[in-house]
């Protein structure tokens, strides 16, 4: 009987250690990448959790198998996997990585040419068929790729600075949390390259030494509990702003000079501000969770809004499809055309930090008007046994009025004065619920209230 296996998901791989990934599975996945797509050359790297130095050497053990020849640029976040594959003009990655899920689980992202995603729409499950059938016990490789340390870091680096104008930068100090995850090094490469061009950023860093035990808790900033190690790090150092990434730093999540977590949402508006003052009429993606601030913003600087799926396998083929300048999901996601049309964390937090010279204005005064335009209730995740019978409860509730309903994304309901977006996690066994207002948060708080009785 073939090994089925449950770690793949609809645009990555992740699972629980020992059960659903493991360094046989690994390489089963990774041989099938390399038998299916048939690439020369493959890059790959890892995170700064425990297992993903032996899962890296086991997925370029199946690359290798499969003729492939690898690249190994150590522990990396998953956008220098991006920037390897396009940079080198080669013909993939493979990312290993579980992001933000809990501390016994791993996984892998997966990229062709051109930093193209690997997902359920684009060979992901081709792969997984492939990974499940096949015994390679009993096919010896006809012919060994090759393997290769290398580093790409001041490379990257540099790619990253091309985003800014470094004359404009006026001095800053910024409090930076790796969360013990793979960002650190990236830091201290850029902090090095700023004192080299007198760029007067200061760094002030918090928890930033990887370290896989995670003795201040998974690296996801989306936590509550985990936001005060920013938060207080800030208001201690009288920082302009707090930046905090997830393990592989593919998200960045922005605190302003008072040591308040702005919420992704914002950060979408803002950004998709700056480039439209920059270039008008350009397209801009963003995901159906919550939106109305962000097209409020675009059509506001005549640029064209567009939506798309949840999910960054969805809207980099979105971003492609428009040849939109820029993407963001109110996750934290942010996707760049100039960065091979995908997302990074790094990108996002300089071009906030060139903002704020700018303009002269704080992070909290860029936003302010915009939460109070548009209030929400930020993403609330509910574990629920049966999420369609949910669905249903929502879905045959008398709300009093006739809204319109979407289904792109789960279940979107617009009212005349607030909506919803209440859809499955794709990574995780939860649904999550989005709410937002046209200026009135008590609204939200209301309807939220409601919701929750629909749900338990």
């Amino acid at each position: 009987m073939p090994n089925k296996l449950t770690c793949f998901k609809a645009y990555d791989i992740r699972g629980q250690l020992g059960t659903q990934i493991d360094e046989k599975i690994t390489y089963n996945i990774a041989r099938a990448f390399g038998e299916t797509l048939k690439p020369k050359v493959v890059v790959v790297g890892g995170d700064a959790r425990e297992t993903s130095e032996a899962l890296k050497l086991a997925a370029a053990e199946g690359l290798r198998d499969a003729g492939v020849d690898v690249i190994d640029i150590g522990m990396a976040g998953t956008e220098e996997i991006y920037f390897a594959v396009s940079h080198l003009g080669i013909d993939g990655g493979i990312e290993v990585t579980a992001s933000h899920n809990p501390i016994d689980y791993n996984g892998m992202k997966l990229v062709r040419e051109d930093s193209k995603p690997v997902s359920g729409d684009t060979g992901l499950f081709d792969i997984k068929a492939v990974a499940e059938e096949a015994d390679w016990a009993e096919t010896a490789p006809s012919k060994r790729g090759s393997y290769q340390q290398q580093t790409l870091l001041s490379e990257y680096v540099a790619h990253l600075l091309g985003y800014i104008n470094s004359k404009n930068i006026k001095p800053l100090k910024l409090v930076v949390n790796s969360g013990n995850g793979a960002a650190g090094h990236v830091v201290d490469e850029l902090e090095l390259q700023f004192a080299k061009h007198g760029i007067p950023i200061e760094f002030i860093k918090v928890h930033h030494q990887p370290d896989s035990s995670f003795p201040n808790g998974i690296p996801n900033p989306l936590l509550l509990e985990n936001r005060p190690h920013t938060a207080d790090a800030v208001i201690e150092h009288g920082a302009d702003m707090g930046i905090a990434w997830d393990g592989d730093f593919d998200r960045c999540f922005l605190f302003d000079e008072q040591g308040n977590f702005i919420e992704g949402y914002y950060i979408v508006g803002l950004l998709a501000e700056a480039f439209l003052q920059k270039s008008q009429g350009e397209k801009i993606i963003f995901d159906p969770r919550v939106y109305w601030n962000t097209v409020d913003i675009i059509e506001a600087n005549n640029g064209l809004p567009v939506m798309s799926k949840t999910g960054h396998a969805f809207i980099k083929e979105r971003m492609r499809k428009e040849d939109a300048v820029y993407g963001g999901e109110m996750s934290a996601h942010h996707y760049f055309r100039d960065f091979f049309y995908c997302d990074s964390g790094m990108i996002p937090w300089l071009l906030v930090a060139e903002l704020l010279s700018v303009k002269g204005e704080s992070l909290s005064a860029l936003v302010k008007d915009r939460i109070l335009k548009f209030p929400s209730s930020g993403e609330i995740n509910f574990k629920v046994k049966d999420s369609d019978s949910v669905f249903e409860r929502i879905k045959s509730y008398d709300w009093g009025e006739t809204p319109e309903v979407g289904n792109m994304d789960g279940l979107d309901m617009v009212f005349a004065a607030w909506r919803f977006n209440i859809r499955s996690s794709n990574t995780e066994p939860l649904i999550r619920l989005n709410i937002e207002s046209k200026g009135d948060a008590d609204l939200v708080a209301q309807k939220l209230k409601i919701m929750e009785s629909l749900i338990f």
